[in-house]
């Protein structure tokens, strides 16, 4: 029988800590967030199951438009049903143009994290407060061309920060080198900001982005592309020296 975590997390969440299975977490403990983009949407829960065993901390939702970038996903109705299969935290990145139009509607599917992107908002930190009086955390993402000072205004104000080390639309690219460049930058700047890091990261590769400075690891398909999902998890979590995995089947 299918458990349906939804009641135990309100529709639009306090403000409080980052919840990861039912408790809290220290930011500055390295996350594993597989990108549900990859997975197979006709065993999602199977999927989504597998990261948790293999000790993964948050689900990534990738939300595309076709707009601002070349390629299409899903919505607010799938991560709703998401909320329903797991306690993870959810981590939704809109990759949209006027994300302030959508950002309710994620807040009471039960997201923990939104971030919008810094060139799709005329008025972003309007945007991040919007996402912060839903109950939300607020993040702020950045294209692999994007310099750090564009965001530099609001780095008070982002719960986190989303470089991005591909440019958007696409599962399966390689990680842009310079973009770990930019984390370093950030981090030099905000040593205590959440960084997360989207495209690209592989097991050969993870090290050197914690290293940079980053917090949180969205991984795609060298995680759902494998044929042991569980496993694959677990590795890239043994390499950051962090496990949060259950022994419970």
């Amino acid at each position: 029988m299918t458990t349906d975590f939804s009641a135990k997390i309100p529709k639009i969440l306090a403000n409080t800590e980052i919840p990861i299975l039912g408790g809290m977490s220290n930011a500055k403990q390295p996350i594993i967030a597989p990108s549900i983009l990859n997975a197979n949407f006709l065993n999602l829960q199977a999927d989504i199951k597998a990261t948790e065993l293999g000790g993964a901390g948050w689900i990534h939702l990738d939300i595309m438009d076709g707009s601002f970038v070349p390629n299409i996903s899903f919505g607010a109705g799938i991560v709703s049903q998401v909320r329903k299969i797991s306690e993870l935290t959810l981590d939704c990145h809109l990759m949209i143009e006027r994300p302030e139009q959508h950002i309710e509607a994620f807040a009471k599917a039960g997201t923990n994290y939104i971030t919008i992107h810094a060139e799709a908002t005329k008025h972003l930190d309007r945007t991040l407060n919007q996402i912060k009086e839903l109950g939300c955390k607020a993040g702020v993402s950045i294209n692999p061309a994007t310099p750090i000072e564009s965001i530099k205004e609001v780095l008070d104000l982002a719960d986190m920060v989303l470089i991005m080390s591909v440019n958007p639309g696409f599962g399966g690219q390689k990680l842009i080198p310079y973009c770990i460049e930019k984390v370093r930058k950030l981090h030099t700047l905000k040593p205590e900001l959440l960084i997360e890091i989207d495209g690209g990261i592989t097991l050969d590769n993870i090290k050197l982005a914690q290293d940079a400075g980053v917090n949180a690891f969205v991984i795609g398909s060298a995680i759902f592309g494998t044929k042991d999902i569980e496993t694959e998890t677990r590795k890239f979590c043994d390499i950051l020296c962090y496990a949060n995995f259950s022994d419970e089947g």
